[in-house]
């Protein structure tokens, strides 16, 4: 497996302090981009959290998923959460070592008060000492939250002095990727008070035996009822024991909503939103809880085409950090159909450009801290649909199209703009999770280029304003 190291740099540990003033929460900041550029500490927000205890309790399950595996539970490194100011709220971000979950929690502009939130996105230092004492912050005290640097200390940084390593594979960053495309296709399914969202996750099993099939929840009334089949309305329960992160905030709950596609008979990913005054928690499980996002194959279309890569860069240059991107809107700007700005937003999103919020149903713009566009570069499909188009080994005198891959030949069909293959891989998932290689090739080939992985690189240059 592709990995590589990220070094994660801040100017002193984040901390919580007690003064005669009241109570600081510091969250010290890495490298990121804003409106003006890359910079080195970055400062979104100094002011106070209307509900203290809620967000201390709310950060702290987003660093749970960010240390989990809920997968072969070894013990493995943790990246920082990603922290992303909107303008009008801030958004933490974090994705489970195993791949499998996406955690975010969004503090609302009700949620923050007495400064204008910045734009921009970096990592925030989530250290052991802090996490000791948010957890142990009572009471509804005020509480100053500082995202980044304080005033004084922007001008007189010297570098960084507390310095993290982790590793940062390519499977992770595509599941970071591959997250948001799956979320894009849910609706909301089911919406509980909070004294029901308290009983029903209370009455949720722990674990789930060696083979037994995915749990599935249907809306009965005010509460949600298991079964054992994807019945109309039904949402897929994946791993019910990765929910167990939203007990940090069970009982300040005010709504569980649920959201999922419509099901169609096998496993799929689900979205659990858990609001809270002035904010909200969400998180997002893979389809099973051995199975991360990254195989999911929902960006291979938007990568596989030399428009959506010229879409992408056209697109990239009209976001501003927007926390709601309105499709029709940026296409009318961009000059584009609503289809191909969707489309130009997968491809930004495999980049960790953009992310999707099935609260809002909408796409807000992110630029994730990370060499992202690896996430491209190294996905195995696309890599091999590339190399079987350098070598020829597409046919498309006649339908089907044919493939050559090894001693094989592969049949791939298109009707109605669905494509099928001959391949085991087919076989095995009839397009639920993205096209298999042999069918990338065969779109590749019929629009007459072979994509690049360097394609779109220019949309990873900042410019003022905070478009790439």
């Amino acid at each position: 497996m592709t990995r590589s190291v990220q070094a994660l740099a801040y100017s002193r540990p984040s901390a919580l302090e007690s003064s005669g003033a009241g109570r600081l929460l510091g969250l010290e900041t890495s490298g990121g981009l804003t409106p003006a550029g890359a910079e080195a500490h970055p400062r979104f927000f100094s002011g106070f959290l209307t509900s203290p205890q809620i967000a201390a309790r709310g950060l702290l399950a987003v660093a749970d998923v960010a240390a989990a595996r809920y997968y072969q539970r070894i013990r493995p490194g943790s990246l920082d959460p990603v922290v992303t100011g909107n303008g009008d709220r801030l958004r933490f971000e974090s994705f489970s070592g195993c791949g499998g979950v996406y955690a975010r929690l969004d503090v609302l502009s009700e949620g923050l008060d007495g400064a204008e939130t910045g734009h921009g996105t970096t990592n925030v230092d989530v250290n052991n000492p802090l996490r000791e004492a948010l957890s142990r912050m009572t009471g509804s005290d005020p509480l100053h939250l500082r995202v980044g640097p304080d005033e004084l200390a922007v001008t007189t940084l010297e570098g960084a002095v507390v310095e993290k390593k982790v590793p940062l594979p390519d499977r992770w960053l595509r599941g970071f990727a591959e997250a948001q495309v799956v979320s894009a296709g849910f609706d909301l399914r089911a919406e509980l008070t909070g004294p029901e969202a308290v009983r029903f996750l209370r009455s949720l099993p722990r674990s789930q035996g060696r083979g037994a099939g995915p749990l599935w929840v249907v809306q009965n009334g005010r509460t949600l009822r298991p079964t054992t089949r994807p019945v109309p309305g039904a949402v897929c329960l994946p791993g019910p024991d990765r929910l167990a992160t939203l007990e940090r905030v069970l009982r300040h709950a005010t709504a569980l909503r649920v959201y999922g596609p419509v099901p169609d008979g096998v496993a799929t990913a689900s979205a659990w939103e858990v609001a809270l005054p002035g904010m909200r928690l969400t998180l997002t499980l893979s389809p099973d809880a051995s199975r991360g996002f990254s195989g999911e194959g929902g960006v291979l279309d938007a990568l596989a085409t030399e428009e959506a890569a010229q879409d992408a860069e056209l697109v990239s240059v009209l976001l501003a950090w927007e926390p709601r991107i309105d499709l029709a809107e940026l296409g009318a700007q961009a000059g584009l159909p609503v289809d191909r700005v969707r489309a130009a937003l997968t491809r930004l999103g495999t980049a960790g450009r953009v992310g999707y919020d099935v609260a809002d149903a909408a796409y807000f713009h992110r630029e994730l801290p990370y060499d992202a566009d690896r996430a491209e570069r190294h996905n195995p499909r696309l890599v091999a649909a590339r190399a079987l188009v350098a070598e020829g080994a597409v046919a498309l005198d006649g339908e089907p199209a044919t493939v050559a891959s090894g001693e094989r030949r592969y049949q791939v069909r298109e009707s109605g703009g669905v494509q099928s293959c001959t391949c085991q891989w087919w076989a095995d998932y009839r397009g639920r999770r993205g096209p298999c290689k042999h069918a990338l090739a065969v779109r590749m080939a019929r629009r007459g280029a072979v994509p690049s992985a360097k394609t779109g690189a220019a949309a990873g240059v900042v410019s003022a304003g905070g478009a790439r």
